[in-house]
């Protein structure tokens, strides 16, 4: 029997303890597991770094919801995408990305790769003419797609993007980070590789910090597998505990941070302080109809662009109450962020720039009505 979405977070991969029937398994806090005999592996546990029952729970969940063959579970959202270029990069290889990533994507292969002999080249995603043209240009690697994009809210066609880059024998990858699994299955629209910063929705509760690889292809499986048990940037037994929990509410959470952001977003639309709300939500967003087939819901991060240029946006980051002045996201608890000067400074003066005039929220489940008014108040403070 196939269960729905919300059935299968709550308990693939999360079978009771047979020992005494708890109905949430223990976490696995050990670095190493007794052998019966020399080589003989008790459920094939050796040493924690190369497997460990609570990470496996977690595996198991994530290639459900994201509709994978095999997830892998990392101690962060870089060291996942770390990983997965350790497994398909090598000198000469080109990488393809989207001109509005989360900035240390950008500098992960700007910075520490680019150095090792890979070619990295930026396109505007949204813009498929302009990426069929970049594939084709010179023999491309990986085409690297973030949708929604962080922080502009761009909305990129996973299924044409994924056929423009096979085309090109390029393998596609999906920063599904923003969108969660909730609302939107990379695989399923051709995507070769999804990667989240469990951290942020599937975690929820600004308590852990992870990442993850989910795929469909046995070949890349266990490719990033070994650089998994090689490189060993595992997530703890703790941190994939903490997933696991935050994942068993993840659709009610986000249905809820979406709600909320709707309702943020339209509460700010035409308000005197504000030049342009960026949320796919709102009908006027260009990538509205697209983010309506291709996402479940819009989700809960919004931008806004604000009048009077970075003084009156740093004053109207500083000025919220409700919405704390914090980087990330994603967690229940509403954040608000000046990416210029916090998670996008990394690329100032690149194709990535952030505009300075732009906030980023990061719209939590508090009462709607508590968070429409923060923001409101706030914005009146610049008049």
């Amino acid at each position: 029997m196939t269960h729905s979405f919300e059935t299968r977070a709550i308990h693939d991969g999360q079978e009771f303890d047979p020992t005494t029937g708890a109905v949430v398994p223990p976490i696995y806090q050990t670095s190493t597991f007794v052998q019966d005999g020399i080589g003989g592996f008790r459920g094939g546990y050796e040493y924690a770094r190369s497997a460990n029952p609570t990470r496996d729970s977690l595996q198991t969940v994530l290639a459900s919801l994201e509709g994978g063959s095999a997830a892998f579970s990392f101690a962060s959202g870089l060291a996942a995408e770390d990983s997965l270029l350790r497994a398909v990069l090598s000198p000469g290889s080109r990488v393809v990305m989207g001109n509005d990533v989360y900035g240390g994507t950008h500098r992960l292969v700007n910075r520490v790769w680019k150095p090792w002999g890979i070619t990295l080249d930026t396109v505007d995603m949204t813009d498929l003419d302009q990426v069929r043209e970049a594939v084709q240009a010179s023999q491309t690697t990986l085409l690297w797609v973030e949708t929604p994009s962080n922080p502009m809210m761009k909305i990129s066609d996973i299924g044409a993007l994924a056929e423009i880059g096979h085309a090109a024998g390029a393998l596609v990858v999906v920063d599904n980070t923003f969108a969660s699994p909730y609302i939107q299955q990379p695989l399923a629209l051709g995507a070769d590789v999804v990667v989240h910063s469990t951290t942020k929705y599937l975690g929820g509760h600004s308590d852990t910090v992870g990442g993850a690889l989910v795929v469909n292809d046995d070949d890349l499986a266990e490719k990033i597998g070994f650089v998994q048990f090689g490189v060993g940037a595992v997530s703890a037994p703790m941190e994939a505990w903490l997933t696991i929990r935050g994942i068993k509410t993840l659709g009610v959470r986000v249905d809820r941070h979406s709600e909320n952001a709707q309702a943020v977003a339209e509460a700010v639309v035409g308000h005197p302080a504000v030049e342009k709300v960026y949320y796919p939500g709102l009908p006027e967003h260009p990538g509205h109809e697209l983010a309506s087939r291709q996402m479940k819901r819009f989700g809960g991060m919004l931008s806004i662009a604000v009048s009077g240029g970075a003084p009156a946006a740093k004053r109207f980051a500083e000025s919220t109450e409700v919405f704390q002045l914090a980087e990330s996201l994603g967690g229940v608890e509403s954040l608000i962020g000046y990416p210029s000067e916090m998670t996008h400074a990394s690329v100032r003066g690149t194709a990535l720039e952030v505009p300075e005039n732009l906030v980023r929220l990061s719209v939590g489940i508090e009462s709607v009505d508590d968070l429409v008014a923060d923001v409101t108040r706030a914005l009146g403070t610049l008049g």
